[in-house]
């Protein structure tokens, strides 16, 4: 992802920076969660569950997560859960696909 931070001046003041790349996504991983190992190992599994959401969310999105102390012990399929329910809750008017109970995506269609 880029992001273009534009100097210029166009009277009125600072030109509002041009964003390239789609929605930005940011984590927060406190020391609460557990070790650094522990800590690194749920922001990656974060940033994993992101990358699919970036074509359901508008451009001008920002989202930030806040990982609680659960997060060290809960399964992905359940993390991956509470962000779809959270971003349906944030964003109604974007559809976000849920979890079948499988950890799939439900298609919505017929098989």
């Amino acid at each position: 992802m880029h992001v273009l931070v534009a100097t210029e001046t166009d009277g009125d003041g600072p030109v509002p920076a041009v964003r390239i790349g789609g929605p930005r996504f940011g984590l927060i991983v406190s020391k609460a969660v557990g070790s650094a190992v522990i800590r690194h190992r749920v922001a990656r599994r974060l940033r994993h569950m992101c990358g699919p959401l970036i074509g359901e969310l508008p451009e001008e999105a920002d989202v930030v997560i806040r990982a609680l102390p659960g997060a060290a012990h809960a399964s992905s399929p359940e993390l991956e859960r509470q962000l779809r329910g959270a971003l349906r809750k944030l964003v109604p008017n974007v559809t976000v696909p849920e979890m079948d109970p499988s950890g799939s995506l439900e298609s919505g269609g017929t098989s």
